[in-house]
């Protein structure tokens, strides 16, 4: 009898244990999507791999051999207001994390208390008792479900971090980005105003022309308007170079009313791309691994979700004295104790926990999405800036031909005017072919610029060790 007594006793027991087993099994990600083994652009060199968080991106920038663009960008690790934000929002990320692991510490709480009271009715007086002492509880985590929400809690700071280290990649792309519009600018400028200075000295010859009678009034208006035009020009240059400015203050959490880049020659280095890139490079987009980290976390809350099914067995223990006198408070014959176990299991909770189940489940499908869109978009991303790339190398090629051609066509056409052989039309046309496809080879370079930026910051930093910036 004794023995069955024992088994009956042991059953719930056992029973518990069993169902810890299958509450500790995570809940399986649904199906990933297959992506491509490698980048169509970069025509079979870069293969793909895990996401690598943890892997260095180095100071990229310097590749580029510009000691303005260093500053800059230490400028703006220092002042970016959006830094500090993602900074501050991984300090919070990980209080969290410490809050939700200190539920499976020793809780230890020490407390006193005078109470007084009295019953008429039962003939029992008024009476005091004083008490002080110290209390334990600790709750046995059988079903993993506080495992689970410290590894949920991890993993949100972890997609934090990479979020932190998402947003530092982007200040300084953008910090590169705006200083290298800043400088293709200045140099677009410089040739607009030369073109306005070429244009005056044209105009000054017309004026001696027109008064000695060798030419009609109208070539003079036609050189007017042509100074007057590309003078308004040179103006509006100056404007989109102000607010160009004003931007890289903001980016580097500066007063726009204190900061000044002073225009200089667009002298930085142009960085290429290396044949063979390793194949981890993509793997370090910080938005990739934040994404990833995400979609644990959310399997990760699927498990704490359906850990609620189960009951929660708490152990506590209480100590200390007891006494209606404060000189006999701590008299060993005052003393109290108590331990105690619990164990809760809610029968009926009008479908909460199947609906925390089921929000849980939602936000795994959520979580498996935005990550699969983000790998999509780190692949588009690489693809982009590769193509555009090799397009732009061979667009500069034809661009620089197109200049050459412009150069000598106004230099022939200039001495064909000098000489009274074409009218002053073909030289101002001639001019105006030369100033377009000068400025379109500008932009054509400064494009190649962001280009390179872009792909850097696509890849999630530099080439790889020991090369562009590593």
């Amino acid at each position: 009898m004794k023995n069955r007594t024992t088994r009956f006793t042991l059953a719930p027991l056992l029973a518990l244990l069993v169902l810890a087993g299958c509450a500790t099994t995570p809940a399986p990600l649904p199906t990933l999507p297959e992506l491509p083994a490698a980048f169509a652009e970069a025509q079979g060199a870069w293969t793909t791999t895990a996401p690598a968080e943890a892997q260095p991106r180095g100071s990229w920038w310097k590749a580029f051999g510009d000691p303005t663009l260093d500053d800059l960008v230490t400028r703006a690790e220092a002042g970016n207001t959006s830094l500090q934000t993602a900074a501050a929002r991984l300090a919070q990320a990980r209080a969290l994390l410490r809050a939700t692991d200190a539920q499976r510490a020793l809780q230890l709480g020490v407390g006193a208390s005078a109470d007084r009271s009295a019953q008429p009715g039962l003939g029992v007086p008024p009476g005091t008792v004083l008490s002080a002492g110290a209390s334990l509880a600790y709750e046995l985590d059988l079903f993993g479900r506080l495992a689970k929400a410290s590894d949920a809690a991890a993993l949100d700071a972890q997609a934090r971090e990479a979020l932190l280290q998402s947003t530092r990649l982007l200040v300084q792309a953008e910090v590169a980005q705006a200083y290298f519009a800043l400088r293709a600018l200045d140099d677009e400028r410089t040739l607009v105003r030369d073109t306005v200075e070429a244009y005056r000295d044209t105009l000054r010859l017309t004026e001696r022309r027109v008064a000695a009678g060798d030419i009609a009034e109208l070539d003079l208006a036609r050189v007017r308007s042509e100074v007057a035009a590309t003078e308004a020009e040179a103006l509006a240059l100056d404007r989109q170079r102000a607010r160009l400015e004003h931007g890289l203050a903001l980016l580097l959490g500066e007063p726009a009313s204190g900061f000044r880049l002073a225009p200089a020659a667009w002298q930085t280095a142009l960085p290429q791309v290396p044949a063979g890139v390793p194949s981890t490079v993509l793997a370090r987009r910080p938005d990739v691994s934040a994404a990833q980290s995400s979609l644990l976390a959310a399997q990760a809350r699927v498990g704490v979700a359906q850990a609620a099914w189960f009951p929660n067995l708490s152990l506590t223990a209480a100590g200390g004295f007891a006494s209606p006198e404060l000189s006999d408070l701590f008299r060993w014959s005052a003393r109290a104790w108590s331990v105690g176990a619990l164990l809760s299991l809610p029968i009926l909770d009008g479908g909460r926990r199947e609906a925390g189940v089921a929000s849980a489940r939602a936000e795994l499908d959520a979580a498996l999405a935005g990550y699969r869109e983000q790998v999509l978009v780190a692949f588009r991303d690489v693809e982009d800036e590769l193509a555009a790339l090799r397009l732009l190398d061979e667009q500069g090629r034809a661009q620089a031909r197109a200049v050459e051609s412009a150069l000598r066509a106004t230099g022939l056409s200039e001495t064909r005017w000098r000489n009274g052989l074409v009218s002053q039309l073909e030289l101002l046309d001639a001019r105006r072919s030369e100033l377009r496809n000068r400025r379109q080879a500008l932009a054509v370079r400064a494009a190649q610029y962001q280009s390179t930026v872009g792909l850097i910051r696509a890849l999630g930093g530099g080439w790889g060790e020991g090369r562009a910036g590593a």
